[in-house]
């Protein structure tokens, strides 16, 4: 009973913080939601290249609302020794870490599949409306000024763009020359090509390989956090009475 006492203890301790990150996920992503360009300032160019590919605001609400529930779950199960709240802790744990493992998979064995269907969604609406709605323009130049990148893919993707338009030229960072760090004008159609500016896309796969030791790391960790919640909530429930 006391190795039972001292787990049920932990278990509670342990989802009491995963409750807290949840509200805390809750609080940012309502505030991404919100006001996303201060949001950008904060974080940098890091939090702008994601807002490209995902809905940041949205993703972050619904990852802290799914651990603000795992939280509560696995708080009440352990406290009131309730069977019913450890299984269904046990369950949603178990479907979050099958979910990670194959989005893990498609990620690295359909990288390009991925790159396909997201260039899909983001070219058009480069050309749509970069250069004419302001906080989208701002997360882009953000990112690219972060990264060294230009468009999604490349330069092309802001042809016919608001900007192009407007200005005749391409964004400054499609004309970045990295071996003297400074940037060629006029940003026309022959420098842009000739600077070959690398897409943010593959820019930030680069990034995430050159630190893959890291990503991995976290990874392993995430997950190995989740199977000792599941070992632990299955133990509770086995030597309930």
């Amino acid at each position: 009973m006391g190795c039972f006492s001292f787990i049920k203890v932990m278990m509670i301790l342990f989802n009491m913080l995963i409750f807290l990150c949840g509200a805390a996920l809750l609080a940012v992503g309502i505030w991404v939601s919100v006001d996303g360009p201060s949001f950008m300032k904060i974080f940098g160019p890091m939090s702008s290249s994601a807002m490209q590919f995902v809905n940041v605001g949205y993703f972050l609400i619904a990852a802290g609302a799914v651990l603000f529930a795992l939280g509560f779950l696995g708080c009440y199960g352990a406290h009131t020794e309730s069977k019913c709240a450890l299984m269904t802790f046990f369950f949603i744990l178990l479907l979050i870490f099958i979910a990670e493992v194959a989005a893990a998979v498609v990620a690295l064995v359909y990288t390009t599949l991925a790159e396909n269907l997201l260039m899909a969604v983001v070219v058009p609406n480069i050309k749509k409306e970069y250069g004419s709605q302001k906080d989208f323009t701002q997360v882009w130049n953000s990112t690219m000024a972060g990264l060294k990148c230009c468009g999604f893919t490349n330069y092309t993707d802001f042809e016919g763009s608001p900007y192009v338009r407007m200005n005749g030229t391409f964004p400054p960072y499609c004309c970045y020359n990295s071996v003297n760090h400074s940037f060629v004008e006029p940003c026309n159609s022959v420098n842009a090509h000739n600077m070959s500016v690398q897409g943010c896309f593959k820019q930030l796969l680069y990034d995430i390989r050159t630190n893959a030791v890291t990503v991995g790391g976290v990874a392993a960790g995430i997950g190995g956090l989740e199977l000792a919640a599941m070992i632990v909530s299955m133990y509770l429930y086995c030597n309930l009475e």
